[in-house]
């Protein structure tokens, strides 16, 4: 085939393509004008307007505003109480029994008294000047000083070395002081030749003496 034949053939071909390219657009142009115009004449009913609502109730008038009622105060509570106090119960305790009285059993019977010695020679004071004017000069220094005189009794024990071995007041001069200076000087200072019994052996024995307390 030559060329111009080609040509040709393809300008057969492009028109044959325009004619059915227009032949398609121009029924999609009526097709869519049917559909328009159908579209466009459609009815379309309104719905009805409403129905006019009931006019609202008219505002309440004013109501004179009133004072509050005063205020009350609630009453006081009351306690009840539900459980009662419980009871106490004592026990009643009975007495104690009286103590039981013991009696003691009787003391028994004193030592019969020794036989009286039979003495050859009583206790004699020995140097007696001497020991008594000590005594007297050891005077008690608040007596003294108080100016207090009298006289003291004193009953002694003579042991068998002679010495006073016990001392007693048997009268006294109403002031300790001198009382107390007299058994303390006899125990001190006073000397005696021991009694003896009938074999000569010293045994104890007993003086009685009385001491004068006088202020120069």
């Amino acid at each position: 085939m030559s060329g111009n034949r080609i040509v040709a053939i393809i300008i057969v071909a492009l028109i044959h393509i325009g004619l059915g390219y227009a032949l398609i657009t121009g029924l999609a142009l009526d097709v869519a004008k049917s559909v328009v115009e159908r579209v466009t004449t459609i009815d379309v009913e309104e719905p009805p307007p409403p129905e006019p609502e009931d006019e609202p109730p008219p505002p309440p008038e004013d109501i004179p505003e009133t004072a509050p009622p005063p205020p009350v105060a609630p009453p006081p509570p009351i306690n009840i109480a539900t459980t009662p106090p419980p009871i106490r119960t004592q026990t009643t305790i009975p007495p104690p029994a009286p103590p039981a009285v013991r009696i003691p059993p009787p003391a028994p019977p004193a030592p019969p008294a020794p036989p009286p010695v039979n003495k050859s020679r009583e206790a004699t004071p020995k140097g007696l000047s001497g020991w008594a004017a000590r005594i007297q000069r050891n005077y008690p220094r608040r007596a003294e000083r108080d100016g207090i005189e009298g006289n003291v009794t004193v009953r002694v024990t003579v042991g068998p070395d002679g010495r006073v071995s016990a001392c007693s007041v048997s009268a006294s001069s109403g002031n300790a002081d001198l009382d107390a200076a007299a058994c303390d000087g006899m125990s001190r200072y006073a000397r005696y030749d021991p009694a003896l019994d009938q074999n000569g052996n010293p045994i104890p024995d007993s003086d009685v003496r009385t001491i004068s307390y006088r202020l120069n």
